[in-house]
């Protein structure tokens, strides 16, 4: 039986997809960010690609498992720092910034602001947060994660969230998550095929920040 919020969303999406075209690349692939940051040693963390099946589009949401748990560095660091005194500095007490208009030049305009500087008390708890993050960074938490992914139906689109353990440094790399997501939607493969028993847990984030220093290290020494 056919279900009648799933035929009307499959509507909104050709429709959709049939008066806003997307600007595809040679390989049909809907690409937002350029890669000119990118090195072949880099690590890459996040990244989204498009790309059409059966006159739908499909944007896929991609996500490196370091990705997962860099954020959980972060959520944790935040937890342990507790509140902070809540000054809104980039808003409260900002500088108004005045530019000359008119013929004369002599009428005032607000054109900008400047934020003042924050509070002593939320300076001090930045430095916290910044130590606590950089403590988990350096030893590790206790968190594994596995690829995973998810989709759903959206009015514009198929939403792919992909979490797997490919790195994005070019568009060829790219096509391989645009690949992977349509191979699973077709479901011809499935990420326990792709990967098996790969698991990113304290080892993994070790062994890569312990490249990233080295990395880093000869990069001081070449600019010495």
């Amino acid at each position: 039986m056919k279900n009648p919020h799933y035929e009307y969303l499959g509507r909104r999406m050709r429709e959709y997809h049939r008066t806003h075209q997307w600007h595809l690349s040679e390989g049909g692939l809907y690409i937002r960010h350029a890669y000119s940051d990118m090195g072949p040693d880099s690590l890459s963390y996040w990244d989204e690609v498009g790309f059409i099946l059966n006159r739908r589009r499909i944007m896929v949401w991609w996500r490196h498992p370091r990705h997962l748990y860099a954020d959980a560095i972060s959520s944790m660091a935040r937890e342990e720092a507790g509140d902070g005194p809540c000054d809104n500095w980039p808003c409260e007490g900002a500088t108004k910034n005045y530019k000359m208009v008119g013929k004369s030049g002599k009428r005032k305009k607000l054109s900008s602001y400047t934020s003042r500087a924050p509070s002593e008390a939320q300076t001090q708890h930045y430095t916290k947060l910044r130590q606590i993050k950089e403590r988990l960074t350096r030893e590790g938490i206790a968190l594994e994660v596995r690829p995973s992914w998810k989709w759903e139906r959206l009015r514009w689109a198929m939403g792919v969230s992909l979490v797997a353990p490919l790195e994005v440094r070019n568009e060829k790399e790219l096509a391989q998550v645009a690949h992977l997501a349509r191979a699973l939607i077709l479901q011809k493969i499935s990420l326990a095929q792709e990967f098996p028993g790969f698991l990113y847990d304290r080892s993994s984030w070790l062994r890569e920040q312990a490249g990233l220093t080295s990395r880093l290290a000869v990069s001081h020494e070449m600019m010495a």
